[in-house]
């Protein structure tokens, strides 16, 4: 099985063996431009260093073998794109995939609504190429691109020589659009593909020749040689793996407290999964189980073992909500599994019952699959938590929270890279603070309504920083009671700026959309348009992410709200990669 998907950097360990294969296909078929291989993780890593951006799309087998590639640059002024370059292996398996490479970036072009892609091919007039095998090679490149209907651009000066070599063809695509190619769009894409591109080779004289050549209007293409027009091919590209990853879980609906007030329930799920697939930006993906031991890593073994045995031993369906807090005698935990429920708790409206443990067990299969689908090179995958988590500690529950599926994810990724959590719920994520805050491989920062008046009362002040080795580590943005747009867009800023500057290799997102207008549990008003404005900052920064799941209460904010989000992050991906 092939599947094909976008290699955004070097930055994981699978990335850079999938760019270390792509290399060695490139110095296999293109021996006479090998160096340019060594060019391949820079081009990614640093997209405007060079003048355009650089996709690189993989053909890859479920084993991880690299299959073939395409090279394309994209240049943001014009928003134009040059096909660079498209290679397959030698392997048998690699058959047919040349094709699909060229469908499947045509159609990623296509949703970043790409204007037009250019390529460039050698002649195939016998009276330029003399090399007999050269010219059949450069027929059969043309014949391949007349099956999709591209063909080149003729009637200019494009092929004027550099040296003695011939000059290539350019060839245009306009990736599905009506309208022909008028002569100004086609100046100034040859002057970008001539001046990004073959600066070190050619003057400013010969550029200005070249474009100035292009008279039609609209520009003239050469008729096909090589193929019939009931041969072409319609395009497409059924195995393009989407951009975004999402994980949920049908299991946690036997969590369903129907107590008045209770607000943390199954629809949540249902109406986050339904609008997410409707964007078309993710594939869905099943969760896996993971081993309990990845919870114990994060949270105290006794805790995890008293949840599990308590939940297990419960036989009344109706919900056991702690009472009894012994705070002034923590070394005496009450004998009854139920009242002790309040040595492990710190509020009295996260209530147990028989189903809790498995709900939020199966929570955190859904945060490490995610985390899963991020090691594996995915740029973004979101986890759709139910029951939410940030408020879980390392030894304690409450806040509707069980297990702290974030900080298992982010202690999942941590032993890969450095880690940034952003929380944007708009209540303090106290579970993560107190996972992390003797660490400085994990940063964490919070924006959240001031603990003065927000949920949960004793945790999320701006002077708890970190202690020890974590020192530093730890932020804090809290927000007033009556924090508009303006003021919560500076503190998301100043949160971005923060993890910029500690530079993870991943980042985790705890979205909560009860920071929207509307929402029973909040009182800040943020609107759609806001949460567009967060993802952007989100999708700038270029990082590997994982998105989990906290808050939210009202049903129309999570669609418009997760919709404006990822929106977001996906139009500011595109823009700046």
């Amino acid at each position: 099985m092939i599947h094909f998907l976008r290699v955004h950097g070097t930055i994981l360990p699978i990335d850079r063996q999938r760019v270390e294969q792509v290399q060695g296909i490139f110095r296999q078929r293109f021996g006479a431009a090998a160096d340019y291989a060594e060019k391949i993780p820079d081009l990614l890593n640093q997209p405007f260093k060079f003048g355009y951006n650089t996709i690189l799309m993989v053909s890859e087998t479920h084993l991880g073998n690299v299959t073939g590639f395409s090279l394309v640059l994209v240049f943001p002024e014009i928003n134009s794109a040059l096909l660079d370059f498209l290679a397959v292996g030698a392997e048998k398996h690699s058959r047919g995939i040349g094709g699909a490479l060229y469908e499947v970036t045509r159609e990623y072009l296509q949703q970043l609504r790409v204007r037009a892609m250019y390529m460039e091919v050698l002649p195939d007039d016998p009276a330029v190429v003399r090399d007999a095998r050269l010219l059949r090679e450069n027929r059969r490149r043309l014949k391949f691109y007349e099956g999709y209907g591209v063909v080149p651009i003729i009637g200019t000066e494009y092929e004027t020589p550099i040296g003695d070599s011939p000059a290539p063809y350019l060839l245009f695509d306009g990736l599905g659009r009506k309208e022909p190619l008028k002569r100004s769009e086609c100046r100034a894409a040859m002057r970008l593909i001539l001046q990004r591109k073959y600066s070190h080779l050619v003057g400013p004289e010969y550029i200005e020749h070249v474009v100035e050549s292009v008279i039609d209007n609209p520009v003239k293409l050469r008729e096909p040689r090589y193929t019939k027009a009931e041969e072409i091919k319609p395009v497409y590209a059924p195995r393009m793996q989407k951009p975004f990853a999402l994980v949920s879980s049908a299991g946690h609906s036997v969590h369903h407290v129907r107590d008045r007030g209770y607000v943390e329930r199954p629809a949540r799920v249902g109406v986050l999964r339904e609008t997410m697939l409707k964007t078309g930006l993710f594939n869905e993906v099943q969760a896996s189980h993971f081993r309990e031991a990845e919870i114990r890593k994060v949270h105290a073994g006794d805790f995890v073992t008293y949840l599990k045995n308590v939940c297990e031993k419960l036989e009344t369906t109706r919900p056991v909500y702690p009472y009894v807090f012994p705070i002034r005698r923590p070394e005496r935990r009450p004998k009854d599994l139920a009242v002790r429920a309040g040595y492990y708790c710190i509020d009295t409206f996260t209530p147990l019952d028989r189903n809790a443990y498995a709900a939020a067990r199966g929570a955190v299969d859904v945060a490490l699959t995610a985390a899963q689908e991020v090691l594996r090179g995915r740029i973004l995958a979101y986890a759709v938590c139910r029951p939410p988590g940030h408020h879980a500690e390392r030894r304690v529950f409450g806040g509707f929270c069980y297990f702290n599926n974030a900080a298992i994810a982010a202690e999942f990724l941590s032993a890969h890279g450095k880690v940034a959590v952003l929380d944007i719920d708009f209540h303090h994520g106290n579970g993560t603070q107190d996972i992390f805050y003797e660490r400085a491989d994990v940063f964490t920062v919070s924006i959240h309504g001031h603990p003065n008046f927000a949920y949960p009362y004793f945790s999320g002040f701006a002077d708890e920083t970190g202690v020890g080795a974590g020192k530093g580590f730890n932020r804090n943005l809290p927000l007033p009671e009556d924090a508009d747009e303006l003021m919560y867009m500076r503190a998301a800023e100043k949160a971005l700026h923060l993890i910029e500057r500690f530079g993870p290799v991943f980042l985790v997102v705890c979205a909560g959309f009860d920071i929207m207008k509307g929402d029973p549990t909040g009182s800040v008003s943020l609107t759609a348009r806001s949460m567009q404005r967060i993802g952007s900052l989100i999708g700038k920064l270029r990082l590997p992410t994982l998105v989990v799941q906290e808050g939210g209460y009202n049903l129309r904010n999570l669609k418009t709200g997760s919709a404006a989000l990822f929106g977001g992050i996906a139009e500011s991906l595109h823009k700046w990669s």
